[in-house]
């Protein structure tokens, strides 16, 4: 008896790994059907008609006739007028016209009441915006607030009876591999479905301050942008807003902003019609190897601060240019992107504890956040000034820059405003030099050596030389653009 149930259990075990195998094989190929979560949240997906009328003005710059009163664009026979004035050899007035210009796009409901949610770029300079419905039904919609830092914006309407709607879910759960639904409205076709899976996570496609997509193969094309993009749960967790093509329609890569990234700046938007994001007043840039083992950091790591605004909040807090942020309110920093996203998260007036590496030591600062949308205010009234300046000095050649003092001449040549003080002009890069493949170029101006200010070619040949001296492999450059706007740069010293 008991050798039977072995030999029945022995035969189970046998067929074990060909079970997990087709368990697993049928796990990859996905669900059977989409149909009932299609079905589940279609009707909360919208059809964004975005209209924009601008004034068009014909026979620009002509002393043209005038217009007879009561002819104008819009009027009956305008057309008729117009080629009347046309075969008569004359231009035809100089009369503003109206165009009108649309766009379509999708969206989404989050509220029964009637909150509709679309990326920014969809509505953008809009003057008319209609929501259009699954079943057919049209309203007028109010722009409650838009936000152009992640593409996003609120839209309201006024339905007769409660909306279908959805939830936000929680995208940091996403996994690449996942299976996702976007719905949505593609080359203006009306309601569309379209299935895939995350393909990967935090992408970085440049175009904003706090990208972190989800990418996915889920065809997305135009059309699309400000549809949801859905997990199994039918919630979203991103807002379909950008797609990678060479031809303009979807090639298996299309981006969603995340709904964790998303959600905060919704809050912001319903309840002050505008976004108040926290702000350190600081400049950050990437830290590479080079600029790592100067700095002593051990690892490449942390954001570097490149430049500390007068008027933020981190200048009273004591931050300094070449301080390395390692950590922000207790999170860590593994690169500069994160600290951006960290800190625009952030209330508005809270005291934050950043942990900084200066000097190869860890310090701690606290700093209270200032509101980044007065910060950039701010920076738009200020103005350059008038500084004095001197010029002349034989030009030097070392690390594969040829540099000369900054003169009056080199200032009008190379367009260097008068924000940027002291330092020595690159006039020459060496195409073969590390200098180069830096992206160094002529007209930027050297401000500091391993942290020590220059005002004089001989002096960056001086210290330059030291650093060979004493053993260093790398000088750290602090160099600015003629606008002023500074970074760091390590080039090796041989």
């Amino acid at each position: 008896m008991m050798s039977a149930i072995r030999r029945a259990a022995r035969a189970i075990l046998a067929t074990a790994p060909a079970l997990y195998i087709f368990v697993a094989s049928a796990q990859a190929k996905g669900p059977d059907s989409l149909s009932e979560l299609s079905a589940q949240v279609s009707d909360a997906v919208v059809n964004i008609s975005a209209t924009q009328t601008v004034e068009a003005k014909r026979n620009k710059g002509g002393e043209g006739p005038q217009m007879p009163p009561g002819v104008g664009p819009g009027a009956p026979f305008d057309d008729l007028f117009e080629e009347f004035f046309r075969r008569r050899g004359q231009g035809v007035p100089d009369l503003p016209r109206q165009r009108r210009s649309s766009s379509l796009g999708s969206g989404f409901v989050i509220d029964p009441a009637g909150i509709v949610i679309t990326n920014n770029h969809v509505i953008a300079d809009a003057n008319e915006v209609t929501v259009i419905f699954n079943d057919g039904q049209k309203l007028k919609a109010e722009i409650l607030g838009k936000d152009q830092k992640v593409d996003v914006a609120v839209l309201r309407v006024k339905p007769e009876k409660p909306l279908k709607a959805v939830k936000f879910g929680d995208s940091d759960k996403a996994k690449v591999g996942d299976w996702v639904l976007a719905v949505g409205n593609p080359f203006g076709l009306g309601g569309s479905v379209t299935a895939g899976i995350v393909s990967a996570r935090n992408r970085n496609i440049d175009s904003g301050p706090y990208d972190n997509y989800i990418q996915t193969d889920a065809s997305i094309n135009k059309g699309n942008s400000g549809g949801p993009l859905f997990n199994m749960d039918g919630e979203v967790i991103g807002i379909n807003t950008a797609i990678l093509s060479p031809s303009g329609g979807s090639v298996g890569i299309g981006f969603a902003t995340p709904a964790n990234t998303v959600q905060p700046v919704i809050e912001q938007l319903q309840q002050f019609g505008e976004t108040r994001r926290g702000w350190l007043g600081v400049r950050i840039q990437n830290i590479d190897d080079g600029i790592a083992e100067t700095l002593n950091l051990g690892a490449t790591r942390g954001a570097l601060v490149a430049g500390v605004d007068d008027k933020g909040p981190s200048k009273p807090a004591g931050l300094k240019v070449g301080d390395v942020i390692v950590k922000f309110d207790g999170k860590p920093i593994k690169e500069s992107r994160d600290l951006p996203k960290l800190v625009a998260a952030t209330p508005v007036g809270k005291d934050v504890e950043l942990v900084i590496m200066r000097g190869g030591k860890e310090q701690t600062k606290t700093v209270k956040l200032g509101r980044l949308e007065d910060g950039e205010k701010v920076a738009s009234k200020d103005g350059d000034k008038d500084r004095p300046d001197g010029g002349g000095g034989a030009s030097q050649s070392v690390l594969g820059l040829e540099l000369s003092r900054l003169s009056d001449e080199l200032r009008a040549r190379y367009q260097i405003k008068d924000a940027v003080k002291g330092g020595v002009v690159i006039t020459a890069v060496d195409p073969r030099s590390d200098a180069a493949e830096k992206r160094l170029q002529p007209g930027e101006v050297l401000l500091e050596v391993n942290q020590e200010a220059v005002s004089d070619p001989a002096e960056v040949v001086k210290k330059v030389k030291a650093l060979k001296n004493d053993g260093k492999k790398t000088a750290l450059l602090i160099v600015a653009n003629g606008q002023g706007d500074a970074h760091f740069v390590a080039l090796p010293v041989e």
